[in-house]
């Protein structure tokens, strides 16, 4: 991409190129009818072409008729546009300067411009026919001045880099005691925390349902899950802070019934009283199923 100043100097010599192509072709059309460069005007005839300057720029008009206020009423060629000649000296020469002319004007142009400038359709020819520059190269001093001072900084912050990582490298390398007794300390503190969390195997804190078979066990007859409860928190085979532990106790031994089937440790138990002379069945009781009767918990 072009910088400022390279785009402000290429429209300056853009510019040069097309004032020195007008100023050559007014020169050519000059030489060739050998004109002063001022036309008189009696050199002006109605129904002629001619070369004249308006609004700052050279163009090709016809001359249709005589102004009664003076000058002249004429056309522009190109535009078909109506135009005002005031006088002959508005007038540079008679239309009709050859391809020869235009080719000399041309040549004047790359002379005055300097050396190797050249009209902008050959400058395009030559663009596409040369190979492209080199990319990346500088174009003027300031640009090479900021380039080298871009690089430089470049090179002083890899430079940097270098420096700090072979500093982190020798610091990694370098035995430090503190270090070494801090990690110890930091695993030995692991290892101890470890070893406190982890229980050891077959001490199980007893639950209700070992502490239930205990108490069936000792009684040797079926008991209520209430009674149950009582004797072993009153024995301290069994710890507990909620609001209803026989309820709980009841609910631990359905599920084990169910969940175990044949080989639950509990069963339940028919336990009859005689009340008015009549048996009546009660509900709640449970004993130890036979094969756990016997064991020794």
């Amino acid at each position: 991409m072009l910088t400022l100043k390279q785009r402000q100097e290429r429209a300056a010599r853009r510019a040069a190129r097309i004032a020195a192509m007008h100023d050559a072709i007014r020169q050519a059309a000059r030489t060739n009818h050998e004109g002063s460069g001022v036309m008189k005007k009696h050199e002006v005839k109605v129904g002629g072409e001619f070369i004249a300057k308006v609004s700052g720029k050279l163009v090709h008009v016809r001359i249709d008729r005589e102004n009664p206020h003076g000058g002249w009423d004429a056309s522009n060629v190109a535009t078909k546009k109506a135009v005002r000649i005031k006088s002959a000296q508005r007038l540079r020469a008679e239309a009709g300067v050859t391809k020869a002319e235009v080719k000399a004007a041309k040549v004047a142009v790359a002379a005055q411009v300097g050396a190797g400038a050249k009209p902008v359709v050959e400058s395009a020819k030559d663009a596409k026919a040369a190979p492209a520059a080199a990319k990346g190269e500088p174009t003027n001093a300031l640009e090479a001045h900021y380039r080298s001072q871009k690089d430089a900084a470049k090179a002083e912050k890899a430079a940097k880099m270098a420096a700090w990582r072979k500093e982190v490298a020798e610091k990694a390398a370098r035995p430090d005691p503190e270090l070494d007794k801090a990690i110890k300390a930091s695993e030995a503190g692991r290892q101890a925390k470890k070893a406190k969390a982890a229980k050891p195997k077959g001490e199980r804190k007893p639950g209700c349902l070992d502490a239930a078979v205990r108490v069936l066990k000792e009684a040797g007859k079926p008991m209520q899950c209430g009674d149950i409860v009582r004797v072993a928190l009153e024995k301290r085979y069994w710890q507990t802070r909620g609001a209803t532990p026989g309820a709980t106790l009841y609910a631990a031994v359905l599920r084990e019934c169910v969940a175990k089937g044949a080989k639950a440790r509990f069963r339940r138990a028919e336990v009859k009283e005689t009340r008015d002379g009549k048996a009546v069945a009660l509900r709640g009781y449970f004993t130890l199923a036979d094969e756990h009767a016997g064991k020794k918990q």
